[in-house]
């Protein structure tokens, strides 16, 4: 017997989070920081801004811990359509495959498991 989630669940599409594992290259490492800021500033954002709406990130640098991963791009899309439309935008631009390299993209939606089966979200919290 398949489960379903509730309906008021099910009317609203929860967001789309999407874990991008890259690596910097040697072109994005000849830079200095300014033009970095700058290449980020007028080649991605614009890409960004002008092929979807809904979309948040946030950058985590890991290159202290990892070789084979360098940073993760944190991308949040209200939904399935703008984070296609994400992608697209930004394989336009020199970021993809040029300045960074794809490792892997971790894609998925927050506690799903928990709106699949009608259940509370199991989450911890401490202060």
């Amino acid at each position: 017997m398949q489960e379903t989630a509730p309906a008021d669940a099910q009317e609203a599409a929860p967001p789309v989070t999407a874990f991008m594992l890259v690596k910097t290259t040697p072109e994005w490492l000849a830079m200095t920081p300014e033009e970095r800021v700058r290449a980020f500033s007028t080649e991605v954002v614009p890409a960004v801004e002008a092929r979807t709406t809904g979309v948040r990130s946030r950058f985590y640098d890991t290159e202290f811990y990892s070789t084979r991963v360098t940073d993760v791009w944190v991308w949040e899309a209200d939904d399935h359509h703008a984070y296609q439309l994400l992608v697209d935008a930004l394989r336009e631009t020199p970021f993809w495959d040029r300045y960074f390299t794809v490792v892997d993209l971790l894609v998925g939606t927050e506690n799903g498991y928990a709106r699949t089966y009608g259940t509370e979200a199991v989450a911890t919290l401490t202060t």
